[in-house]
């Protein structure tokens, strides 16, 4: 039994129809598959990206302080920087001498006005 050219026409849209919304349904059931790994990954990326900058600086600081310890092996630097944190020698006596500043403006000012 062969179906009528009539009623095969209009089943061809309402299939049509239903294809098309089966399309969109998967396309859209993928999508919403994808999204989480997608943005995970876009995430992931950005993470990589800050790590990669902070380990560049990392690195520059250590160069630097490689330098700088390079030359604090030199005997006067390392005087100075002993000096500096407050380092006495043996036999050595330690004074803090406070308001440095402030007695020497007002001896400036002392021997301005003289």
């Amino acid at each position: 039994m062969a179906m009528p050219r009539a009623a095969r026409t209009e089943r061809t849209p309402r299939r049509r129809s239903r294809l098309w919304i089966v399309a969109v349904a998967g396309a859209a059931l993928v999508a919403f598959l994808y999204y989480k790994p997608v943005r995970a990954y876009v995430s992931a990326s950005h993470q990589l990206e800050q790590r990669r900058a902070e380990v560049k600086a990392l690195q520059r600081e250590k160069n630097q302080l490689e330098q700088r310890l390079a030359l604090s092996g030199q005997g006067q630097t390392l005087l100075q920087e002993a000096r500096r944190l407050g380092y006495v020698r043996p036999g050595e006596h330690l004074f803090v001498v406070r308001g440095v500043k402030q007695w020497l403006a007002a001896h400036a000012q002392e021997a301005a006005g003289h």
